[in-house]
C-alpha cells in the first residue's frame, strides 16, 4: 500500500540501499512480509531474508506497536532495534525515526524506518545519517570539520579519506591510529573499494551502497549470544574434564549480569570465553551477529575488561595512571585532559586524583581500574571479582556504579561470590560444578526457581553443594518456562556469511608508544630516589671494598722489579669490576617484566606493541646503567693509579667496557624476568646466575674442555677478556726465571690470547657483550610474543 497524503505513521522497507515506496499504516493490524496470502505490506519474493510473515504492526491508542513474525510465530531473521530483540509475543512502541533491522548480517543490511509526519523528530539520527559520495572526496573523523563526523574518542580527528573515483568505485585512505577495516581487512595506506562494502571505524559500522555511505551501526549497543558452549580439558589421567557443558544464553545491550556459583563452576572461565580470550571446544560466542573470537581484532577498543588482579601501577598517583593510559589507548590528537577528567568523574575520584594508587583503598582501587577502561567509552565491559575483598558497604558501591554504567547504555558482565548487591543486576547466570547451567534470569525469577522464601540467594549454593543436585538443578531448568522465556525466545541470530579471515589488529606507532612508556617508566623509577641511590652506589662500594682489601694503588702498574704476583691480583680486581657490573644489571633488571605481567597482559590485549614495551625498558634501564657505569668508573680513577693502556685511554676503556657488561646483564636480568613466574622466583634466580659468572670467567680456574665452551656464554668471560685486553694483562707476566743449574721458573698466570692488546680482540669482546644483550632482547620478544592469547 502506497503513502497518501493522509499525515499518517509510515515505514520504508530498504535491502541493500533499494527502498521500496513508502507503506502508509491506515489499519489496526499489519502484516509485513513476501507473502500475499498472509501479508498485506508486500515485499518482492525474491528479498528471500524476509519472512512470509516478517513482522506486524498493532495500533495502540494511536501509537503502533511492532512484533516479529505473525505474533504466533517467529521470523526466520528476526528483528532488532539497537541490537536489542524484538519478540513475537512482546511487541517494541515505534517512534518517529526508528530504524528496525532483519537479522545481524551487516553484508545484507535490511531496514524498517518507521515515520510519524507529525511526530517529534527522529531520537535515532544517526542511523539515518548518510553522505552522497558522486563525484568528490569525503573525510571521515572525530573533528567537527569532518564531512562524516564519528563522535568516539578512540576515532582521529581525520580518521580516514574516501575519494571518489569513477560511480561504485573509491580510493580510501587511512590516516587513523586505532585503523580502518574493510570487509574484515585491515587497510594498510590505502585501499580500492567497491560497493556494498563494510567500513569498520572503531566502534561505528558504515556502509556503501549505491554512492551512498551509510552509518549502519555507531556501536553503542552491544549484545552477545553464546550458543552452545562447551569447553574440555584434559585431565592429569589424560581423562577429559567438562568446564562448560553446552551453555546458551543471550546478553542483550544495556543489561548488567552477573556470573555466580560455587567455585570452580567455570565462571572465570565462562567469562573469558564471552570476552573472546578463551577457546572453546565447540560453540561459538557472536558479538551483535558476528563470531567474537574470529572478529576479535574489531572490537578490541569497545571492550572493557578488568581482570581480578590490580591493572595499574601502584607508584602513580590516580590522574597519572588514567593519563598514561588514555596516551597509550586513545589517538595522538585526542583531548586527553578532558577525557581524563570525565573518566575521573564518571568514577567519582575527583578528590583523590593526586593520590598514589598504593595508598587507595581496595574499593578507590578497583574504581581506578575500572576508570582505565572507561578512557575509550566502551560499550562491553567484563570485570572478574570486583567486589572481591570489599567490605559490605564498598561492596554495594561498586555494584551502584556498576548499574549506573550500565544504565548509560554498557552491556556489563562481571563474575561475583558476593550475593548481598545482585538483585541490581538485570540477569543472573549460576553455573554449576562441571560448568552446568542451573539458572538464567532475573533475580526475582531465581527466588522463585530456588524457591528462596527469605530471598538469601546464599541457600543456592547449599542447594547446589553436589554434582547431582547441579545435574537435576540444570535439568529442571531446561524444561522450565524460563528456559523458554529468557532463552529461546531471546537467543540473537548469527551472521552466516563465509567466514573471513580473522583481521589482523590495528596498527600502532611503536616509536610514539616507546617513548610513552618510557615515560611512564622513568617516573615510576623516580617515585623511588632511594632504590635509584643504591643501584648507582652498589658497584663503588664493592671496587671501594676490594682497595680496602689488596691495600695497593698499583695493582695495574708494572714496577721497576719483576713481581708474579702482579698479573694475577690484577686479573682479580678486574673480576671485582666485572662481578660488580654484573651484580648491578641483573638486580636491577630481574624484577622489571614479571612484576608487571598482569597489566602487561592486559594493555597487551588493546594495542601494547610488543617492540615498545621491550624498548622502553631496555631504554630506561641503559640510561639508569649510564648513571652507574660514571659511578663505577669515578670510583674506579680514585682508587687505583692510571695504567697507561696501548690502545686508548683507560678511563674511556673503562666506561665503554663497564656499560657493555651493565647493559649485557641488563638485558640478561630481563630475559630471566621474563621466563619466571613471580618476582620471588626472580630474587632466587640472582645468586644462581652470579656463581656461573664467577666460576667459568677463567680467573679463579684454568678454563679447559667443555668448561671452556661453557664460558663463552658467560658475560664475565667477556667483560674480563675487554678489561684485561685494554689494561694488557700480558705485559705484567713477569719473564720465567731461570737458576743457575737450568731449572726454570714459570709465573703462576701465563700470557694468553684472551689479553691479547690488540684492537681486533678488543673489538671481539665488546661485540659479543653486544651480541649477548641481543640475543636476551630475541628470546624476550618470542617468549612475549607466545604469550599472546589471541
Amino acid at each position: 500500500m502506497v503513502m497518501n497524503q493522509n499525515n499518517r505513521p509510515y515505514i520504508i522497507v530498504t535491502n541493500q540501499g533499494q527502498s521500496l515506496p513508502p507503506f502508509e499504516l491506515t489499519k489496526s493490524k499489519h502484516i509485513l512480509g513476501r507473502d500475499s496470502q498472509f501479508a498485506d505490506l508486500i515485499v518482492p519474493t525474491d528479498w528471500s531474508i524476509i519472512s512470509r510473515c516478517q513482522a506486524t504492526l498493532v495500533e495502540d491508542q494511536g501509537n503502533y506497536f511492532i512484533y516479529d513474525g505473525d505474533r504466533l510465530n517467529p521470523s526466520s531473521n528476526k528483528l532488532f532495534i539497537n541490537h536489542h530483540l524484538i519478540t513475537h509475543d512482546i511487541g517494541y512502541p515505534l517512534q518517529n525515526g526508528d530504524v528496525i533491522k532483519i537479522g545481524q548480517n551487516i553484508n545484507i543490511l535490511i531496514t524498517i524506518k518507521y515515520f510519524t509526519p507529525n511526530g517529534s523528530s527522529p531520537t535515532n539520527l544517526t542511523s539515518l545519517l548518510s553522505i552522497n559520495l558522486k563525484q568528490k572526496s569525503v573525510v571521515i573523523g572525530r573533528d567537527e570539520t569532518a564531512n562524516l563526523q564519528l563522535l568516539s574518542s578512540a576515532v582521529s580527528r581525520q580518521h580516514a579519506v574516501l575519494d571518489y573515483l569513477e560511480p561504485n568505485t573509491y580510493l580510501l585512505h587511512d590516516y587513523s591510529t586505532n585503523g580502518v577495516y574493510v570487509n574484515g581487512t585491515k587497510v594498510n595506506g590505502k585501499i580500492l573499494i567497491n560497493t556494498a562494502a563494510i567500513i569498520k571505524i572503531v566502534p561505528y559500522t558504515l556502509v556503501l551502497q549505491n554512492d551512498q555511505l551509510f552509518i549502519a551501526d555507531t556501536g553503542d549497543n552491544i549484545r552477545l549470544d553464546a550458543r552452545n558452549i562447551v569447553r574440555t580439558v584434559q585431565g592429569n589421567q589424560s581423562e577429559e574434564i567438562t568446564l562448560l557443558n553446552q551453555i546458551s544464553l543471550p546478553i542483550e545491550p544495556g543489561q548488567l549480569v552477573a556470573l555466580v556459583g560455587g567455585s570452580g563452576a567455570g565462571k572465570s572461565t565462562f567469562m573469558r570465553t564471552l570476552l573472546g580470550i578463551e577457546p572453546t571446544t565447540s560453540g561459538t560466542v557472536y558479538l551483535n551477529g558476528e563470531d567474537l573470537r574470529n572478529n576479535f581484532n574489531l572490537y578490541r577498543n569497545q571492550i572493557g575488561y578488568v581482570p581480578q588482579k590490580d591493572i595499574i601501577h601502584s607508584s602513580l598517583t590516580v590522574e597519572e595512571a588514567l593519563r598514561y593510559a588514555a596516551k597509550l589507548r586513545l589517538p595522538q590528537d585526542a583531548d586527553i585532559d578532558e577525557i581524563v577528567e570525565k573518566t575521573l568523574g564518571q568514577i567519582e575520584m575527583q578528590e583523590r586524583r593526586h593520590v598514589l594508587v598504593k595508598k587507595l583503598s581496595g574499593g578507590q582501587l578497583k574504581r581506578v581500574s575500572i576508570g582505565v577502561e572507561l578512557l575509550v567509552d566502551p560499550k562491553l565491559f567484563f570485570l572478574d571479582e570486583p567486589t572481591s575483598g570489599l567490605d559490605p558497604g564498598l561492596d554495594k558501591k561498586m555494584m551502584q556504579l556498576l548499574r549506573k554504567l550500565a544504565d548509560q547504555g554498557r552491556t556489563i558482565v562481571l563474575v561475583t561470590h558476593a550475593t548481598g548487591n545482585i538483585n541490581l543486576c538485570d540477569r543472573l547466570v549460576f553455573l554449576g560444578q562441571g560448568g552446568n547451567l542451573c539458572y538464567f534470569g532475573t533475580f526475582s525469577d531465581a527466588c522463585q526457581f530456588f524457591n528462596l522464601h527469605n530471598g538469601d540467594f546464599a541457600d543456592v549454593y547449599i542447594q547446589l553443594d553436589n554434582q547431582s543436585a547441579v545435574i537435576k538443578a540444570a535439568q529442571r531448568y531446561s524444561r522450565s518456562s524460563y528456559q523458554h522465556q529468557y532463552i529461546d525466545q531471546r537467543l540473537g541470530v548469527s551472521n552466516s556469511a563465509v567466514a573471513a579471515p580473522r583481521p589482523s589488529p590495528p596498527r600502532v606507532s611503536p616509536l610514539r608508544q616507546t617513548w610513552i612508556l618510557c615515560q611512564r617508566y622513568w617516573q615510576i623509577m623516580a617515585r623511588d630516589p632511594v632504590n635509584i641511590g643504591i643501584s648507582i652506589a652498589t658497584a663503588p662500594i664493592g671496587i671501594l671494598l676490594i682497595d680496602l682489601a689488596i691495600a695497593t694503588r698499583e695493582p695495574f702498574i708494572l714496577g721497576s722489579e719483576a713481581d708474579p704476583k702482579l698479573a694475577p691480583l690484577a686479573q682479580t680486581v678486574l673480576l671485582v669490576f666485572s662481578c660488580a657490573a654484573i651484580w648491578v644489571g641483573l638486580a636491577s633488571s630481574l624484577q622489571e617484566i614479571v612484576k608487571e605481567n598482569d597489566i602487561y597482559s592486559r594493555e597487551r590485549l588493546v594495542n601494547l606493541n610488543l617492540f615498545a614495551y621491550i624498548a622502553s625498558k631496555v631504554t630506561v634501564l641503559s640510561g639508569l646503567a649510564l648513571l652507574q657505569t660514571l659511578a663505577m668508573v669515578v670510583i674506579i680513577l680514585i682508587a687505583f693509579d692510571h695504567p697507561q693502556p696501548p690502545l686508548l685511554p683507560w678511563g674511556l676503556g673503562l666506561i665503554i667496557t663497564s656499560y657493555l657488561t651493565l647493559f649485557s646483564s641488563i638485558c640478561l636480568g630481563l630475559m630471566v624476568s621474563t621466563l619466571v613466574k613471580s618476582e620471588t622466583q626472580a630474587n632466587t634466580a640472582l645468586p644462581i646466575l652470579l656463581l656461573p659468572q664467577i666460576i667459568f670467567s677463567g680467573v679463579l680456574f684454568q678454563i679447559k674442555g667443555v668448561s671452556q665452551y661453557l664460558s663463552w656464554f658467560m658475560v664475565s668471560r667477556w667483560s674480563i677478556g675487554a678489561y684485561g685486553t685494554l689494561l694488557d694483562i700480558n705485559s705484567l707476566v713477569p719473564e720465567p726465571v731461570i737458576f743457575p743449574d737450568g731449572t726454570v721458573l714459570e709465573s703462576p698466570f701465563k700470557a694468553t690470547l684472551v689479553y691479547d692488546p690488540s684492537w681486533n680482540n678488543l673489538l671481539v669482546n665488546w661485540e659479543i657483550l653486544l651480541l649477548q644483550g641481543f640475543v636476551c632482547l630475541v628470546v624476550i620478544f618470542l617468549f612475549k610474543k607466545r604469550e599472546d592469547i589471541i
